[in-house]
């Protein structure tokens, strides 16, 4: 890559490998959907970063997700994919959080949902990226969906999106443990979510874990914690 050096490899598995690289004085991540030895792998890898494209152009200008790059011809191939790289700690290794996060992490997913953007996969903790500041910020959209027909499905997309994110609070809020009897019920699973994990995930396990080898995005904070401290919070978002 011409102009453009690698800092270090951040993954590497059966659908190709990201790299955070530095590229005309700015640093990037670079994923490149090579596919592996497996039949298939690299057509799933680059229907995946398609996929994350499109989300991206479609939340062009918020700061909480990240931009697409393209600078010196990187990133700009139909298997290739440059974005920009935010700092930060997963969720699961957050040492503090502001006691405001989660309302403003379901802020922040309704405004991605004003812009017809559904991430489908926040279920996983490195998902959500806790920045220096204590804002959250998302990552990963392969499995994001853009919608320009605001009809059933989508809806039923954006349900789910937020019922991950109630049940990070609750998780949360409870240093995880279930504290029954407290609070609101959590919305119900969807027929979409039920039909995922009663035939879909099944199947996605059985190809990602035993055909490609891939257990990468399963990391979680484990219920004995240790659990972050609750800092102040930050107030409403000045940029809404």
């Amino acid at each position: 890559m011409k102009g453009s050096q690698v800092v270090r490899t951040l993954k590497e598995d059966a659908l190709g490998k990201v790299q955070l690289i530095e590229t005309d004085g700015e640093r990037g991540v670079l994923r490149v959907a090579c596919g592996g030895p497996v039949p298939g792998s690299r057509l799933i890898a680059r229907l995946l970063l398609r996929r994350e494209r499109a989300a991206l152009a479609a939340l062009e200008g918020m700061v909480e997700v990240p931009r697409l790059m393209a600078q010196a011809g990187v990133g700009q191939s139909a298997g290739t994919l440059l974005r920009s790289f935010l700092p930060g700690a997963p969720l699961q290794e957050a040492e503090a959080l502001p006691a405001d996060f989660f309302d403003r992490l379901a802020d922040l997913v309704r405004d991605c949902h004003a812009r017809g953007v559904c991430h489908n996969d926040l279920h996983k903790e490195p998902n959500i990226l806790v920045a220096p500041d204590g804002r959250p910020c998302l990552l990963d959209f392969q499995l994001a969906s853009v919608h320009v027909r605001l009809g059933r499905s989508f809806r039923v997309r954006c349900r789910e999106d937020l019922r991950h994110v109630e049940k990070h609070r609750r998780r949360y809020e409870d240093r995880g443990r279930k504290a029954e009897g407290q609070g609101e019920a959590l919305p119900r699973r969807s027929w979409l979510a039920w039909t995922w994990l009663r035939f879909g995930k099944p199947v996605y396990n059985f190809v990602t874990r035993r055909i490609l080898r891939t257990r990468d995005g399963e990391a979680r904070r484990p219920s004995s914690g240790p659990w972050p401290r609750w800092d102040p919070p930050l107030g409403p978002r000045s940029d809404r």
